[in-house]
């Protein structure tokens, strides 16, 4: 079995606009949650009135000519790829040999919604002759497979809120299987826009604590209420262990297993037992070839709605039974809000950065922990992880749909 290695690391969110200031953002327990400066909320009246922004704007970054060829979500994934790429040392490749995995869960929603306002208010012929690319949903995957010339292979598997974690996980099987030496891979997510915004409160998923943005996002505390929509990219360089020894590659972490289920139970609710969840879990810690006495972390999914996050913390309980109690979980959209289909990479860029630190990031606006919750829950403060040996970390992934991704990582 070919071993699978983590080379690079790139981010945008709402925390900060690459990894550094990111993880630095998050271990100092800030929040990028803020009340939105435009006129949406009088315009269509709308019932939340915040979001996890992007901290540093992508037209900061990228060209003109590149913010007006590419959807949001597109722009943040190149923002996040090409500091994944540089961190990894910009190698020389074999392109034949290099992969492009990123996904989004909602895709272009920006472009596909200002050009219908384009259309009915100026008509056909003003619509961008771009539109199209833009709003695909494999649309970041691809302009990420031009800009490297990533010729194994161009996916975007969608999954909604597990789409990023899933990409990941295509990455290690690309490499596993032998098509691809090297994926970039990861996900984004652009659908701070008022209609997902409606769409999400009208489910009653979303936070409306207007008059606390920052402490909206609370999982595992009684008073949560809903998840705070967010927005961003993560990207990490897979990369097969031999390929990166050759050239002499630093390596944060290994990819050591992947764990893919699916609920069968319904369109947006966990399964009540969450088993789909627990088998994830499972089978991500069989195909990585360690025992839940291995693990030492977990971040969670834990989006802050009443229901998911106790079904979540009851399966991680249940797969490491007394053991959780040496397992220090992290649920880092306290601080990002829901990047849904960049959550699971983002976090995964968490994950990976707390092996190697051996460092667990804290959970914020945790004041009162639910009483059902029987994991060690690492609070407001980063708390240390074993000093020595190897670790294992447990990333999971959710989605709409009954998705279940889990991804197991490991100290270099």
């Amino acid at each position: 079995m070919t071993d699978v290695v983590i080379t690079g690391l790139g981010a945008t969110s709402p925390l900060g606009g690459d990894v550094s200031s990111t993880w630095e953002g998050a271990l100092a327990g800030r929040s990028g949650v803020r009340t939105f400066d435009n006129d949406w909320v009088e315009q269509y009246d709308l019932p939340v009135h915040f979001s996890g922004q992007l901290a540093v704007p992508t037209a900061e970054v990228l060209s003109r000519p590149e913010t007006r060829r590419m959807d949001p979500s597109a722009q943040m994934a190149m923002v996040a790829a090409r500091e994944a790429w540089a961190d990894a040392g910009s190698p020389e490749v074999d392109h034949d040999r290099l992969g492009a995995v990123v996904s989004s869960g909602i895709g272009g929603i920006w472009t596909l919604l200002n050009g219908w306002d384009t259309m009915k208010e100026k008509g056909a012929g003003r619509v961008l002759p771009m539109s199209v690319p833009m709003l695909m949903p494999n649309s970041p995957a691809a302009y990420v497979s031009l800009e490297f010339k990533a010729r194994a292979g161009a996916h975007a598997p969608v999954s909604a809120c597990a789409s990023g974690a899933e990409a990941i996980g295509t990455a290690f099987e690309m490499i596993q299987s032998g098509r691809a030496d090297i994926v970039i891979a990861g996900g984004t997510e652009a659908a701070t826009h008022p209609l997902p915004i409606a769409a999400f409160a009208a489910m009653a998923a979303l936070s409306k604590r207007n008059n606390d943005p920052q402490g909206a996002s609370r999982p595992y505390d009684t008073s949560r209420d809903g998840f705070v929509l967010g927005e961003g990219s993560g990207i990490v360089v897979v990369e097969s262990a031999e390929h990166a020894k050759a050239r002499g590659a630093r390596v944060y972490a290994r990819l050591l297993g992947l764990g893919m289920t699916a609920d069968g139970h319904h369109i947006a609710a966990p399964e009540p037992n969450g088993t789909g969840q627990t088998k994830a879990m499972q089978f991500a810690l069989e195909r990585a070839g360690i025992t839940t006495t291995d693990v030492s972390h977990v971040n969670a999914h834990a989006t802050s709605t009443p229901v998911g996050d106790m079904i979540e913390a009851r399966g991680i309980r249940g797969l490491l039974g007394s053991h959780a109690d040496s397992v220090l979980l992290s649920a880092t959209k306290s601080m990002t809000g829901h990047l849904l289909g960049g959550a699971g990479a983002l976090e995964s860029v968490f994950t990976i950065k707390a092996l190697a630190e051996r460092t667990a990031p804290p959970t914020i606006n945790v004041t009162e922990p639910d009483p059902e919750l029987e994991v060690d829950l690492v609070r407001d403060t980063p708390r240390a992880l074993p000093a020595d040996g190897q670790l294992a970390a447990i990333n999971n992934s959710f989605g709409f749909g009954g998705h279940n991704v889990a991804l197991v990582f490991g100290t270099a």
